[in-house]
């Protein structure tokens, strides 16, 4: 039997108004000149303003520093540039405020401000050292990626213009605050595009074939809370229980996801590169076409999250309940506005060669429930453009 390490250690404020509680964990920490990276777009929004007001807004370039360059999905100078701010006022932590994008470039920025003038890209090639990172503070806004909870960096390398994952237990923040107050300004589009992309961190994860019950149970617990709470978060950005729900979930995906992930995300990651889409879009608009793939190679796969959705399939065949959870999942995808085609979002036919491709190199498939070829990855591509 080959051994599997279990491990869920980062701390975590929940709760409406836990951000008020940041000073006095700057303080536990020892950092007294942070560096807050984010986007230019989170940069504006009341959430920011929040931020800002409990470090001091008047004391900018005095007792902390801002990086507000991050792109919606992240390349290597919204790590550099950050990076050379930390050296450049002597930085002692890193606080990330956003969505996933700001909160990898936050990570991997700290790792850049340890080896000055070592290519990013060196550090997927070959051993480094990772001690001794300065302490980081993750802040999300939006309920999706659970990047928060992450001890990996998602960077869209220069030299080969494909994302790139960096995996290390030294990644993973020393806190992270979910305070749903901070996302109710997050428009209806985008909480539904967040919020599939946790509901997909949990079905892949779920149905991975990696060993780790801890995570399957955590992965359906999400499920429930997600199927529940999104409908109310779109439709009522102001619910900060259905918020604050939300952000659990998110949280919850990514630490499911230490198992790893499958098809669906191998067909999203290329989706952004190439044709700039959001990632939880990507993934919603891939995610039916993805169970019906493993599905159809595996029946049964989908019965548990069946029953996570609320569906009453302990009783009929394993392709019934698939059946019935894939048409649940699509319907409840439609029903927050998520069932258009890639085509409607940039993607085009002429893309397709360059798509596989990249979709095929990607490692997220590798761990899916069921083995997938390039002429599968085309198959599918097709059946969402």
């Amino acid at each position: 039997m080959s051994l599997t390490a279990f491990s869920f250690p980062t701390r975590t404020l929940y709760g409406a108004g836990a951000l008020r509680e940041l000073p006095a964990h700057l303080a536990k920490f020892g950092i007294t000149r942070p560096l807050v990276v984010t986007d230019a777009g989170l940069a504006k929004t009341d959430a920011f303003r929040l931020l800002a007001a409990v470090l001091g807004e008047q004391e900018q370039g005095k007792s902390w520093f801002l990086y507000a360059g991050v792109h919606p999905n992240p390349i290597e100078a919204d790590v550099t540039e950050p990076a050379a701010l930390i050296r450049q006022h002597g930085c002692d932590g890193v606080i990330a405020i956003g969505g996933g994008s700001p909160l990898d470039a936050g990570k991997a920025a700290r790792l850049l401000a340890k080896h000055p003038g070592f290519p990013l890209a060196k550090f997927y090639e070959q051993p480094a050292d990772w001690s001794g990172l300065l302490p980081f503070i993750a802040i999300p806004t939006t309920a999706g990626t659970g990047s928060e909870v992450g001890r990996s960096s998602v960077i869209t390398l220069d030299g080969t213009k494909r994302k790139a994952v960096l995996f290390h237990p030294e990644l993973l923040a020393k806190l992270v605050i979910l305070d749903p107050e901070l996302t109710v300004g997050l428009p209806p589009k985008l909480t539904a595009a967040t919020g599939a992309d946790a509901l997909t961190h949990c079905i892949e994860s779920y149905t991975c074939p990696q060993f780790h019950p801890l995570c399957d149970g955590i992965a359906l617990e999400g499920i429930s809370l997600i199927v529940e709470a999104l409908p109310r978060a779109v439709r009522d950005g102001k619910d900060l229980d259905a918020r604050g729900r939300m952000l659990v979930a998110a949280a919850m995906g990514a630490i499911a996801f230490q198992k790893d992930l499958g098809v669906v995300h191998s067909l999203a990651h290329p989706l952004s590169t190439l044709c700039g889409m959001h990632h939880g879009l990507a993934n919603a608009l891939c995610l039916v076409a993805g169970m019906k793939f493993c599905a159809a190679r595996k029946p049964g796969l989908y019965r548990r999250v069946g029953i996570a959705c609320g569906l009453e399939v302990q009783k009929v065949s394993d392709a019934e309940a698939d059946a019935r959870t894939i048409a649940f999942v699509a319907e409840f995808l439609a029903g927050l506005g998520l069932n258009t085609k890639l085509r409607d979002h940039g993607a085009k036919p002429e893309q397709l060669e360059a798509l596989v491709d990249q979709a095929v190199d990607d490692p997220c498939h590798k761990t899916n429930a069921v083995p997938v070829t390039a002429d599968d990855f085309l198959a599918l591509y097709l059946e969402c453009l």
